[in-house]
């Protein structure tokens, strides 16, 4: 393997292996596409897996791995949530402290809040809501009611591999609680926590909420990531 080849090797290795032998994409590797034919001759693997649907072999010039085109329901939700979240990465990926601390306007929003924001949503949807579980560290300990926004507010005193590796552990845990509640119910189970009514969304419901949820902060990161260092890009 040549120098650059084990370089470009490196910087695949933000993807893992769960106990269940998924391999899970937490974060895009930025591989130019011309680049990609070679790292594969070499074993490099440039594809993702979700838990419960063939490989993605299509992977953007961001290490985005795209939707695919012609499958089911399901494939398709969790293929556009895994599109978004390697959105964010991207929108984040070799930042230092200044840059995820960076802000636009008279907004006080940054990168390294909506890392931690969005890390909080994936628990919140798909631990607590969907199976019942009580909050993870480190949500379990916070006062909402004195600093409702804590999420956003504290990352400021977070390092970026701090926010990485708290968002990256949110959606590792995410993909595995879908993928126990798709095998017990598919998309129509129901969250174990209910509205005030009494009313419980669907998985279904779930799913589609967090694309949108990410694709309106990714519009947020895109404004953000261009005011550190001009970089653009959908």
């Amino acid at each position: 393997m040549t120098p650059e080849t084990a370089a470009l090797h490196q910087a695949t290795m933000n993807i893992m292996k769960n106990a269940s032998g998924y391999v899970l994409f937490i974060g895009p590797p930025l591989i130019p596409r011309a680049l990609r034919p070679g790292l594969r001759d070499e074993g490099v693997r440039l594809v993702d897996h979700t838990l419960d649907s063939p490989p993605m072999t299509v992977v953007d010039d961001h290490g985005r791995p795209e939707p695919p085109l012609t499958a089911g329901e399901t494939d398709t939700l969790l293929g556009f949530l895994d599109y978004q979240r390697a959105t964010r990465a991207w929108k984040c990926a070799g930042l230092d402290a200044a840059g995820l601390s960076a802000t636009v306007g008279g907004s006080s929003m940054t990168l390294g809040g909506l890392l931690k924001h969005l890390a909080l949503v994936e628990d919140h949807w798909f631990s607590r809501w969907l199976h019942g579980h009580q909050p993870q560290p480190p949500w379990d300990t916070v006062d909402w009611k004195a600093d409702p926004d804590w999420d956003w507010h504290s990352a400021a005193g977070d390092s970026p591999e701090q926010l990485l590796t708290l968002w990256q552990d949110a959606v590792a845990r995410s993909r595995s609680m879908v993928g126990e509640a798709l095998a017990g119910g598919g998309l129509e189970r129901l969250t174990r926590r209910t509205w005030p009514s009494g009313e419980a969304p669907s998985l279904r419901w779930v799913l589609v909420h967090m694309i949108e949820e990410y694709a309106r902060h990714n519009g947020h990161a895109d404004l953000l990531r261009e005011s550190v260092d001009g970089a653009t890009g959908e």
